[in-house]
C-alpha cells in the first residue's frame, strides 16, 4: 500500500488544475446565526450547488477523464447514489458508456438522476458487498473498469479539491481555517480533505452518524473495523466499512471523528435551509452537525470550514424533516444505504 500513503497534497493540487473549468467553483457561504450558535466563524463550501448535486462530481470526473485518456470506452460504478450519478454524468461528458449499480432501496431522486445522465442502472441488494460483487462481475464481462466511490486515488484527489478550494478561499478572505469538517461515508472526502490540509496547521475532523461509525472504530482499533449500519436519515453515510485507501491516508492525519445523531443532523438541515437559504441533503448537513458539536466541546474562538457535500434529497423527506422528528422520518422511510 505504499502508493496509498504516498498520495500527497500535490495530487490534489494537480487534480484542481485539471478540474478548473470542468466543475463548478462553488461558493463559500456564511451565516451570522450559525456563527453565533457555533461561537466561531463557520465557512460552508456549497458543493450541493455542484454539477450532479454533490462534490462526488469532482472525483468522478477526474477518475473518468484519466481512464478515457488511457483508452477505456466504458466505466462501472456502485454507490448509494451520488457517486453513481457523478460517474454517469462524467461518462456522458466524455462520450463513453456507464453502468451504475444501486441498492434496491436507493433514493428515487438519485435513481432518476442516474437514468437522466444516460447510465444503465442495475439494482443489487441493500448492502455494499452485494453491489461490489455485481459491479465486479459486470466489469469482468465487459472489460470496463470499476470507478470505486472512495477506494481510488483519483477519486480521493478529486474530492479533495473541494476542501482545497475552501482552504484557499478562507486564506484569501483573511480568515484562514483552524479546522476542517467533512462528513464520512467511505472516507474518500475526508481523506482528500486531509491531503488538501497537509503541511498546514488545520485540524481535520470527520463526521459520522451514530451507529455508522466505521472510521471512528477503525481509528480506535488501528485497523479497519466494519459495522452493521443502522438506519439514519443520512443515507449517503452508511458504508459498512471505511475504504482501505482512505484509512491509510487519514489514520495519522485526522484530528478526530465526531459522531452525530439524527436529531442533530435534522437540526443542521433546517439551519442550512433557513439561514443559508440552500438545500442540503442530510448527509451534507451532518458536517454542520459535527461542527456544532465540536464547538460545544472546544473553548477557543476559531474559523471552521464545513464541506457541504451534497444536495440530492427527496422532496417528501425535506417536507417531513421540516415538520417531524427524525426518528419518525426514519421509521416511515427506513432510509437505507
Amino acid at each position: 500500500m505504499s502508493h496509498t500513503v504516498a498520495q500527497t497534497r500535490a495530487e490534489v493540487q494537480e487534480a484542481a488544475r485539471w478540474l478548473a473549468g470542468r466543475v463548478v467553483r462553488t461558493p463559500v457561504l456564511r451565516s451570522p446565526v450559525v456563527d453565533e450558535l457555533a461561537g466561531a466563524r463557520v465557512l460552508f463550501k456549497a458543493e450541493n450547488l455542484q454539477d450532479g448535486g454533490s462534490y462526488k462530481m469532482r472525483g468522478a470526473l477526474r477518475a473518468v477523464g484519466r481512464l478515457v485518456a488511457a483508452g477505456h470506452t466504458g466505466v462501472i460504478a456502485q454507490s448509494t447514489g451520488n457517486h453513481a450519478v457523478a460517474v454517469a454524468l462524467a461518462a456522458r461528458r466524455h462520450g463513453i458508456a456507464a453502468t451504475v449499480v444501486l441498492p434496491v432501496d436507493a433514493a428515487p431522486t438519485k435513481v432518476d438522476r442516474a437514468h437522466a445522465a444516460g447510465a444503465r442502472v442495475v439494482f443489487a441488494g441493500t448492502d455494499v458487498q452485494e453491489r461490489v460483487a455485481v459491479a465486479n462481475g459486470l466489469s469482468d464481462e465487459s472489460g470496463h473498469p470499476v470507478v470505486d466511490a472512495y477506494d481510488h486515488p483519483d477519486v480521493i484527489a478529486g474530492q479533495g479539491t473541494a476542501s482545497l478550494e475552501l482552504i484557499e478561499e478562507a486564506e484569501r478572505a483573511g480568515t484562514p481555517l483552524d479546522a476542517l469538517v467533512v462528513p464520512v461515508g467511505g472516507g474518500g472526502g475526508v481523506a482528500g480533505g486531509c491531503l488538501a490540509a497537509a503541511g498546514t496547521t488545520i485540524e481535520v475532523y470527520g463526521v459520522e452518524p451514530v451507529g455508522c461509525d466505521s472510521l471512528a472504530r477503525s481509528l480506535a482499533a488501528g485497523v479497519r473495523v466494519p459495522v452493521a449500519p443502522v438506519p439514519t436519515i443520512a443515507d449517503g453515510l452508511r458504508p459498512s466499512c471505511v475504504g482501505e485507501l482512505p484509512f491509510a491516508i487519514v489514520r495519522d492525519a485526522l484530528r478526530g471523528v465526531v459522531r452525530v445523531d439524527d436529531d442533530e443532523i435534522s437540526a443542521a438541515f433546517r439551519l442550512i435551509l433557513t439561514e443559508l437559504k440552500v438545500l442540503a441533503e442530510p448527509s451534507g448537513a451532518a458536517g454542520l452537525a459535527g461542527a456544532l458539536r465540536l464547538a460545544r466541546d472546544a473553548c477557543r474562538q476559531r474559523t471552521v470550514g464545513v464541506v457541504l457535500t451534497g444536495g440530492n434529497v427527496e422532496a417528501a423527506l425535506v417536507a417531513r424533516l421540516l415538520v417531524q422528528a427524525p426518528a419518525e422520518v426514519t421509521a416511515v422511510d427506513q432510509v437505507a444505504a
